[in-house]
Order: C-alpha cells, then sequence, then structure tokens
C-alpha cells in the first residue's frame, strides 16, 4: 500500500491539469467563442465569412503545433524539460485567454490573433501533459487514468460552463449589466481556472533528471539528430506508422465537430442558449462515459473501444446532415458525449504503450502534430464546402471519409504486439 500512495497522488495530480486546461477547451474552443466571435467581434459579416475567419484560426493554430511539437518533444526528452515546456505553453495560453477580457466589439481581428495565441498555448501544453502518462503511472494501467484525466476534464469544463451560462442568462443576479459583460468575464475565469489548477501537475508530478546536465542549446541540437533518427524509425516500425496514419484521419472529425459544433448550429438557426445547454449536456454525459470507456479499453483492448467510438461517430455524422429539429441537437450532444471522451482517452493509452518511455514527449509531439495537421484541414474544409456549396450540411458531411478510413486503418494495427521501439 504504501508504494500505490506516492503513485495515486502523482497520477491525481497528472489528471487535475485535465480538469484545468478543459476550462479552455469548454469556454472558448466549444461554446461561448464562437457565440461571440460571430454575434459581437464579428457583428455585420456575412455568416459564411464568419464561419470560415473561424476555421481559418483553427487551422492556423494547429499549424503551428504541426511545426513545434515534434521538434521541442525531442528537446524537451533530451533535457528533462517536459514540466518546463508544459509551464510555457501554459502561461501563453492563460494570458492569451484573459486578454479575451479587453478586446471591444466589431475588433474581430484582435479577437482572432489572441484566439489563435490561446490556442497554441492549450495544444502546446498537451503534448508535453499527454507526455508526462508515463511517468506517472504503469502500463497496465494506461487506459483507466487516461480515461481518468478525460472525464475530470469534462467534470471541471461541465461545471464551469454551467457556471458561465447561468452568468449570461441572469447577468443582474451577479452584478453584471449584460450578457455580454458575463461572457467577457467568463474568458477571465477561464484563464484564472486553468492558471490555478495546473499548480499540482507543477509541484507533485516528479520528472527525473537527465543523467548528464545538458544546457538548452545542447539540448536543442541533441534534440534535432533525436528527432532526425525517430522520424526514420518511425516509417520502419509499422504498428506505430499504421496508428499514427489510422489517428490522423479520424481525429480529424472528432477535432471538427468539437470546434465547430456550435457555429454548425448557429448556421442552422438554432438559438445560442440552446446550444450553450446541449454542449452542458455532453460535458455532463462525457464525465461517468469516459470512466466506462476506460474499463471498457482494459477488458476488451484499447483499440475495440475506439472503432467502436468511431462507429458511433459515424452515425453522429449522418444524422447531424439531416438534423431539424431542436430536439435532435440534443439527442446529438448525449451521442457524442458518450464517446469523445473515450476515443480521446483510449488513442492517447494506446499510444503510450506501443512507444519508447525515454522518448514519450517526442513521440507524443508527432502524435498531437498528425492529430493537429488533420485539424489543419478539418475546420477550413467544413468552412470552405459551406461557403461554396451555401450549405452547411454538404461540409458537416465531409467527415464520414475521415472515420471510416481512420477505421480501416486502425483495424490493421496489432495491438496485441508491443512496438520494436519499447525495446
Amino acid at each position: 500500500m504504501t508504494g500505490r500512495k506516492p503513485e495515486n497522488t502523482q497520477v491525481l495530480a497528472w489528471a487535475a491539469y485535465d480538469w484545468a486546461n478543459s476550462a479552455f477547451a469548454t469556454i472558448v474552443l466549444a461554446s461561448f467563442y464562437p457565440i461571440f466571435f460571430r454575434q459581437y467581434w464579428s457583428a455585420g459579416s456575412a455568416s459564411a465569412d464568419i464561419t470560415f475567419r473561424l476555421g481559418f484560426a483553427n487551422s492556423v493554430a494547429s499549424l503551428a503545433i504541426v511545426v513545434l511539437g515534434p521538434v521541442l518533444g525531442a528537446i524537451a526528452d533530451r533535457g528533462g524539460m517536459k514540466k518546463r515546456f508544459l509551464l510555457a505553453f501554459l502561461v501563453l495560453g492563460v494570458t492569451s485567454t484573459a486578454a479575451l477580457f479587453w478586446v471591444a466589439e466589431g475588433h474581430w481581428m484582435a479577437a482572432i490573433v489572441l484566439f489563435v495565441l490561446g490556442n497554441v498555448g492549450f495544444m502546446g501544453g498537451n503534448v508535453f501533459y499527454d507526455s508526462l502518462i508515463v511517468l506517472v503511472t504503469r502500463e497496465d494501467r494506461y487506459d483507466q487514468v487516461s480515461a481518468l484525466g478525460f472525464s475530470l476534464g469534462y467534470l471541471g469544463g461541465g461545471l464551469l460552463l454551467a457556471f458561465c451560462a447561468a452568468m449570461t442568462v441572469w447577468p443582474v443576479r451577479f452584478g453584471l449589466d449584460t450578457a455580454a459583460e458575463a461572457v467577457r468575464l467568463a474568458f477571465l475565469m477561464t484563464a484564472a481556472w486553468w492558471a490555478v489548477f495546473s499548480i499540482p501537475i507543477m509541484l507533485l508530478v516528479k520528472e527525473p533528471r537527465p543523467d548528464e546536465r545538458t544546457d538548452f542549446l545542447a539540448a536543442a541540437r541533441g534534440g534535432f539528430a533525436q528527432l532526425v533518427a525517430t522520424f526514420h524509425e518511425i516509417r520502419k516500425l509499422k504498428t506505430i506508422f499504421l496508428f499514427l496514419l489510422a489517428y490522423w484521419l479520424y481525429i480529424d472529425g472528432v477535432d471538427t465537430i468539437i470546434r465547430m459544433a456550435v457555429d454548425y448550429g448557429m448556421a442552422l438557426g438554432f438559438g445560442p442558449n440552446g446550444l450553450i445547454v446541449a454542449l452542458l449536456i455532453t460535458q455532463i454525459v462525457g464525465f461517468p462515459a469516459a470512466i466506462v470507456f476506460g474499463r471498457l479499453g482494459t477488458r476488451l483492448g484499447a483499440k475495440t473501444g475506439i472503432l467502436i467510438a468511431l462507429a458511433v461517430y459515424v452515425a453522429v455524422t449522418v444524422w447531424a446532415y439531416f438534423m431539424n429539429d431542436h430536439w435532435e441537437f440534443y439527442g446529438l450532444a448525449v451521442t457524442v458525449g458518450l464517446v469523445q471522451g473515450g476515443v480521446q482517452a483510449l488513442s492517447r493509452s494506446f499510444f503510450a504503450r506501443i512507444i519508447p518511455a525515454d522518448k514519450s514527449a517526442e513521440f507524443f509531439g508527432f502524435y498531437n502534430m498528425l492529430g493537429k495537421a488533420a485539424a489543419v484541414v478539418g475546420p477550413v474544409l467544413v468552412g470552405w464546402v459551406g461557403a461554396v456549396t451555401g450549405n452547411p450540411r454538404a461540409g458537416i458531411l465531409s467527415l464520414l471519409v475521415l472515420f471510416l478510413s481512420g477505421a480501416g486503418i486502425l483495424v490493421l494495427v496489432d495491438g496485441q504486439r508491443r512496438s520494436a521501439a519499447r525495446g
């Protein structure tokens, strides 16, 4: 028992970061920012132009992580700097999110710049947060620990979303004049939430020091050399290569739904209050569902759990194309909540299981790079197809090819055999 207490403390401290940064994912990425950007910062602009701007901003941020993720991951592994890089991206994300509070109505360009910076902070931090899982627990607990993080993220994000939604519906009761003032305050609260609940991972998760003390320049040189070697290594390792290719495809669909769902609903004429309620439903359902998927991964295998989730996403995409009534958006919210955390958690734990632990930040740099490289295309594709056809439904249907091709390649991945890189 005494040996488990330090591990459990580090696991909880690690998972608390999901609780922390999910405030950004929920308030900024998925709910208040898309609504506020359309109604406040882009007031008077054409609907198709707003969708394109939002998709373009998501793609620029993702492209930055595509470039930086593997490089910084290799440097972090070489110099024992995972937590330092996590802190740097945390500061970038928190300050950019807080600054949204001061962006005035109609200033969509400033809102876009801060959104991109905050998004880079969020996604960049996840590279090093994900990589720390190999330091806080044993391999046989990866599925459950990864799921614990996502489940806490859904719970924390849902609680903050509920409070912020109440502020926008009843601003006077909170001492505010308007709903717009409440939304701006929500961005400030998100930054504070993210910063405060990141303290445990910075203080309690232990990162081993490298065998030899290395300055940043030496770590950078070694990191670049290691990155080139790993790139050639990945191409020779069938298990890792196929999984990353599958992940690149299907996570594009998942991330695009997360980022563009609210804008899609508003383009179809649904009211913002109803959309916020739908997102809150997703958070509430996602909390226990992520834990269930963690246990499912332990019993049936992470690969099987991911395939089950992707089958549900195919059904969700078709349903979204034909959706007309408000109740259907709520039904979709429940359905997505059942699988969203599961596919994310099991993907992370599956990948952690097949990579070398001493290169975890670098390999998770590739993992996040491919996920965000896909997100460079997805949001722009949905926005572009919707703008060209004049029908946002056509854009959402394009996600089918991503889910189906990703699932088809994942079937070929040998989930029972460790990659040679583990040796």
